[in-house]
């Protein structure tokens, strides 16, 4: 049987064309082959032969691929028995410092109301 690693963060990312092609050790051109796109159709259909990227909102949006979904081409369609996948975190965003804030507020919150 196949073995498939896939290491993701907790936030389950989208990764982009560059790190698909650097995942699957392909060229650029061949990463857009292995693609389920289509000129006159924004968000095709599911395609198992294919690798589906993300829903998108505009042609001009960029191709995004679930992590799981580039494990699944990988291991399924180019028979690569062993991938590892890993999304690393980006810089944190003035939102997540707030509800990373609002965590520490409440576990501080939880041990106050544990003590009583």
């Amino acid at each position: 049987m196949e073995n498939i690693d896939s290491n993701i963060s907790n936030e389950e990312e989208l990764v982009g064309i560059d790190e698909v092609q650097k995942f699957l050790n392909r060229s650029r051109a061949s990463v857009y082959r292995y693609t389920n796109t289509d000129l006159r159709n924004l968000n095709p259909s599911f395609n198992p032969r294919k690798l589906n990227p993300e829903f998108r909102t505009d042609q001009k949006d960029p191709l995004k691929f679930h992590p799981n979904e580039v494990a699944r081409f990988a291991k399924d369609i180019l028979r690569i028995k062993e991938v590892t996948v890993e999304v690393f975190n980006t810089p944190s965003s003035a939102a997540q410092n707030i509800l990373v804030q609002i965590l520490d507020e409440l576990k501080s919150i939880r041990s106050l109301l544990e003590k009583e």
